[in-house]
């Protein structure tokens, strides 16, 4: 299967002219395909992508109308986030062209004309198919899910498969095609999902750790001994394995399911630096990852910390299955879940109409229908106005008064401009009902204590913010609420806490282990934002050194 490179630009004599050069050139070796509008090309991808076709790269012209170069490109990258990115610009252009590098991370772009293309097309674009052919791209386009809309296993692997980049196809088994699928594969339907994978193998409801495995993830490390194991693959996790491999240390970054966290679930993150037209969580937590592996650190995934121990100079870290693995230091970075909702019926739901976080994953199975969301905080606020773009309605459910003590204020301005969206204060989830999925809600006004019971198929949950330490019962020092406490805050009298070892006092993100640092939300009073989650990341690195020159 030829791997495709894909121009667009909306003067036909140009985009005939362009595929002409490529074809000259690169016809042997990638198909060229050519698009004269961005809706025309997106489409093309997203037939492409089905088929599991690679894409090496992507040229677009600046000035299109309807849509712009960058805001193709940008939209191209949710479906190719490996496809090398080019722009094809005036020279009146060049500041738009330079901008895009941050804001949809463009790889080139080029001045037109470029005759003679011997001297300024191909060189540039050998150069980004060089770059290209280096990253391992994986096969798994035509993976395939078969399962029940309403199975909440099934809405478990869609978002482990999804949250991890491994594209696939969805099936659902009163369908045609998916019954087609059972009958081939000889599973029948009450041992759903299955997954088939690109050789054609199934797999019959498998874990985590088993689709992960056959899909070419890292789900075991290499080595017995680190110089740095960081635990937790959200933005802190992430930032604190990239600049510990950089700097140097041996480092493994354990993930329990995939690397980004409650930031990797965000539709658009608009207050991140050095992104003006924001970024999602997605293409933020995969640029991170490859970035770190860039530096040498070791990702591994589908592994559950449950155990950490001091042996001597050593660290260890207990795995569920019974494994573990030893460093000189650790830093814990497992962020913060949401809390569950105790509500009568929520569990019997959960997966079958009613979902915590996961609102990118279940947006397109949302359209035209009436949406829920419980929670005032950011991720709240975003999933509010991503989900909008394609539900009828969107109702927010807080138990506060109003958003302006727990949400940004660029997100309430854009909830309270959007027709679509509505806020209910002082209003919390009394109860669910359904047969078999999820059919309407309960509502309770806590200011007037009447209830009212509403028809909706969609509840999304991001209430509240749970560290899940428990694991760390009895090694580490937590607060009341299960936060990591670190630094100044476990000093008493000039002392360090009871236990600890050393004779100096404890660094500024070091817990009550020496040699055992917290970074991001996991840390007793931190600030819960993805920029100050990164930059712990960062500076627990340079405390690790620290401890490594004076334990």
């Amino acid at each position: 299967m030829k791997p495709v490179i894909l121009s667009v630009d909306d003067d036909p004599g140009v985009s005939r002219s362009v595929a002409r050069d490529l074809r000259r050139r690169y016809g042997e070796r990638y198909r060229i395909v050519r698009a004269e509008s961005g809706a025309g090309a997106l489409d093309a991808l997203r037939e492409l992508a089905l088929r599991g076709t690679p894409v090496a790269i992507l040229l677009a012209d600046y000035r299109m109308p309807q849509m712009s170069g960058m805001e193709f490109l940008e939209q191209a990258m949710d479906l190719f986030p490996t496809a090398r990115r080019i722009l094809l610009t005036a020279y009146a252009d060049t500041n738009a062209a330079i901008d895009a590098i941050n804001v949809i991370d463009l790889d080139y772009y080029l001045l037109k004309p470029w005759d003679p293309p011997e001297e300024k097309l191909y060189p540039v674009l050998d150069a980004q198919l060089e770059a290209w052919c280096a990253y391992d791209h994986r096969a798994t386009s035509d993976t395939k899910i078969i399962g029940h809309r309403w199975s909440a296993r099934s809405s478990e692997i869609r978002e482990f498969l999804a949250r991890n980049q491994l594209p696939y196809r969805w099936y659902m088994s009163d369908e045609s095609e998916g019954a087609r699928l059972l009958a081939a594969a000889g599973v029948t339907e009450d041992r759903l999902p299955v997954v088939i994978t690109t050789e054609g193998d199934a797999l019959v409801e498998p874990s985590d750790a088993a689709l992960g495995d056959r899909l070419g993830l890292t789900v075991s490390p290499s080595e017995e001994f680190y110089d740095l194991v960081v635990i937790g693959g959200g933005p802190a996790g992430l930032g604190a394995a990239l600049y510990g491999a950089s700097e140097g240390l041996r480092t493994t970054l354990i993930e329990r399911t995939a690397t980004g966290g409650q930031a990797g679930q965000s539709s658009r993150i608009e207050n991140y630096l050095g992104f003006p037209d924001g970024v999602s969580g997605a293409q933020l937590a995969e640029r991170a990852r490859r970035q770190a592996l860039k530096f040498g650190a070791e990702v591994v995934t589908t592994q559950d910390v449950v155990g950490l121990e001091v042996n001597g100079a050593a660290r260890t870290v207990r795995f569920a299955d019974g494994r573990s693995i030893s460093a000189q230091t650790i830093i814990l970075s497992t962020g913060v879940a949401y809390r569950r909702l105790d509500a009568p019926g929520i569990d019997d739901f959960t997966g079958r109409g009613v979902f915590y976080g996961s609102a990118m994953t279940e947006a397109a199975r949302c359209a035209e229908q009436d949406v829920y969301i419980v929670g005032g905080a950011n991720s709240a606020g975003q999933a509010a106005v991503y989900l909008a773009r394609g539900a009828r309605s969107v109702t927010i459910l807080i138990r506060a008064t109003s958003l302006e003590a727990s949400m940004s204020y660029y997100l309430i301005k854009q909830i309270e401009e959007n027709p679509k969206i509505t806020v209910r204060p002082c209003t919390e989830v009394a109860g669910v009902a359904g047969d078999g999925h999820l059919e309407s809600i309960t509502l309770h006004n806590r200011a007037t204590d009447a209830t009212t019971t509403v028809d909706a198929q969609y509840l999304f949950l991001f209430i509240g913010a749970a560290p899940r330490t428990e694991w760390l019962d009895g090694v580490l020092v937590r607060d009341d609420h299960g936060f990591v406490v670190t630094g100044p805050d476990l000093v008493v009298d000039g002392r360090g806490p009871a236990g600890w070892t050393s004779a100096r006092l404890p660094h500024h993100l070091e817990t009550s282990v020496p040699g055992v640092f917290a970074a991001g939300d996991v840390r007793s009073d931190s600030a819960k934002r993805v920029a100050s989650a990164v930059g712990e990341g960062a500076m627990a690195v340079m405390l690790v050194h620290r401890y490594l020159a004076n334990p």
